[in-house]
């Protein structure tokens, strides 16, 4: 990939049939490679359900020349915590670093809102993706098997420093 425009930037509603594209591609390979039997949340998501979102949590997509090639999810919780979810880069795009870019993005995100601690939840199973949040800063909190399978919390900790905002795009490069 050369001199290709890579931006990550705030979601928009534009965005959302490719959000659900990549969504369900990423959450796919994702139940196969944890070994779930059931659905999981992130292959029924609707148009609706992504518009809300986007309206209410910090929504982040990564583009390249324009075009989506993931994204992730925040809620901002009230008590300095904050908890990421449906978090995926298209198949395509893995390990060109679109994935460290957009974590890098919400780090931001997380700093200028003073967040202390950011969370999330992924397969223990899947070696690679608890490998990528390690290298990221993000450590195992606790495990569950609240849906049927070793889910690991992963804990990410901030030293809370309010910045001022800016124009809603958190990285601007080539890639």
């Amino acid at each position: 990939m050369k001199n290709k425009n890579f931006v990550v930037r705030k979601a928009l509603k534009g965005d959302i049939p490719d959000i659900l594209r990549i969504t369900k591609e990423v959450f796919q390979v994702y139940k196969e490679s944890a070994g779930i039997e059931y659905g999981i949340p992130a292959l029924f998501d609707t148009y609706e359900h992504v518009e809300q979102e986007i309206e209410r949590k910090v929504f982040l997509v990564a583009t390249i020349d324009d075009i989506v090639v993931g994204s992730v999810r925040v809620e901002i919780n009230n008590d300095g915590t904050a908890y990421l979810s449906r978090f995926g880069v298209e198949s395509s795009q893995q390990k060109n670093g679109v994935g460290a870019v957009l974590i890098d993005a919400v780090d931001e995100v997380m700093k200028e809102l003073g967040i202390e601690k950011l969370y999330l939840h992924t397969a223990s199973k899947v070696l690679l993706l608890i490998r990528f949040y390690y290298g990221r800063g993000f450590y195992i909190d606790s495990t569950t098997k609240d849906r049927g399978y070793i889910r690991a919390l992963l804990c990410k900790e901030y030293e809370a420093t309010k910045e001022n905002s800016h124009d809603g795009i958190y990285s601007n490069c080539a890639v």
